[in-house]
């Protein structure tokens, strides 16, 4: 059975400190349609400095995504810092006591950290956030559990269902944010938080997939 160790967590958040780093103009791209321009920004300081603080040694996963989480909650400014960091500290304490991460773990952590995500903002999938890209993503890891299929299968399922759900926001009107006072004017653009969770997702997933044991 495909499953990625705890203990080899370097490689994956490696992978998303990157992914967001490599994306930090194009996030702020995104933001500055609809929003205050920040979110590339913000979200690159926080990343920047787990990498600083925690990369340079050897780190689990979830323990990566609790400091990560910590990051983000406290140290960087704009709403998405309480709820990257709400999502990356409720998927840490969900798989704390994992060894090793297949399918069933890697999708009780993702929903647990949607499932803290909507205890703190009541956004649901269609409200143009990112619970567009995140839900899905658990949805896929759900299905890939209950069908069988291995990990490598599941992650390439879960970056579909996320790019599609990112992509579904573009025809939405915000709900939450700066951007719901736009109303309509909201629509015909992607939301910035489902673009970096799609970043994300898609960063984590390649390098679990390209290191399964």
């Amino acid at each position: 059975m495909e499953v990625f160790k705890n203990e080899e967590g370097n490689l994956v958040l490696s992978a998303m400190v990157k992914g967001i780093q490599e994306n930090k103009a194009y996030l702020g791209e995104v933001d500055g349609l609809i929003g205050d321009g920040d979110h590339g920004m913000n979200m690159n300081k926080g990343f920047s400095l787990f990498e600083k603080r925690f990369l340079d040694g050897a780190i689990t996963f979830t323990e990566g995504l609790d400091e990560l989480g910590t990051i983000l909650f406290s140290e960087i400014g704009g709403s998405m810092g309480p709820i990257y960091g709400t999502i990356f500290m409720d998927m840490a304490a969900a798989g704390e006591d994992y060894e090793e991460i297949g399918v069933k773990e890697l999708g009780a952590m993702l929903e647990a950290g949607l499932h803290g995500l909507q205890e703190i903002v009541e956004a649901q999938v269609g409200d143009k956030t990112l619970v567009d890209t995140l839900s899905p993503a658990v949805d896929a890891l759900k299905e890939a559990e209950k069908n069988g299929l291995s990990l490598k299968e599941a992650l390439q399922n879960m970056k579909e269902a996320a790019e599609l759900g990112k992509n579904s926001t573009k025809d939405m009107v915000a709900k939450f944010g700066r951007s719901s006072r736009l109303g309509e004017r909201s629509r015909g653009v992607l939301d910035a938080g489902a673009t970096s969770c799609y970043i994300i997702l898609n960063s984590m997933a390649d390098a679990m997939a390209a290191n399964l044991s």
